[in-house]
């Protein structure tokens, strides 16, 4: 919910005008699988061409010091799959420290602590707002404060994408 109400929420250029888009989104299991299967997926997006973006979101988890360490495991696996380090720079990873519901609490009372899981978020409504707050955030692409590490590592590689994009 989060996801789909964050990209809705953003507006970015790119994937309108409606209808002409398709976004799919793949639960892959654990993250050794999501890691596993990224090159494919990168693969796929590349040769679909046009503005064909793969966006990866996973937890980094205790084991995970944080979302280069993440990344780093990500590019090991694509480089076994002969991926190159500018196919590679394509992905927007997002990665929440333990579980994304970190960012959501984040959102919702302004602060959260990283080193410890958000609580499960038991209504669409609350991770919808959320959603709409970090898009209003990253449109804004101010400076927050008390961001958590893991959400402000995340929305620098949103920004990436849209300065690649050369939209908002």
């Amino acid at each position: 919910m989060f996801i789909n109400k964050l990209m809705r929420a953003l507006k970015p250029n790119w994937v309108r005008p409606e209808g002409s888009n398709v976004v799919r989104i793949l639960p892959c299991g654990n993250r050794a699988g999501v890691i596993k299967r990224t090159p494919t997926e990168l693969k796929n997006c590349l040769n679909a061409g046009g503005h064909t973006t793969l966006m990866v979101w996973a937890d980094c988890d205790h084991d995970c010091a944080d979302g280069n360490a993440l990344r780093e495991l990500f590019w090991q696996e694509a480089q076994r799959q002969e991926i190159t380090k500018a196919q590679f720079d394509r992905v927007v990873f997002l990665f929440a420290k333990d579980r994304i519901e970190n960012w959501i609490e984040f959102l919702t009372t302004g602060n959260t602590d990283e080193s410890n899981e958000g609580r499960r978020v038991k209504h669409n409504r609350e991770a919808a707002e959320a959603a709409k707050k970090l898009a209003s955030m990253c449109s804004k692409g101010k400076p927050v404060k008390n961001m958590p590490p893991s959400l402000d590592w995340s929305c620098k590689n949103w920004r990436a994408l849209v300065g690649r994009m050369g939209t908002s």
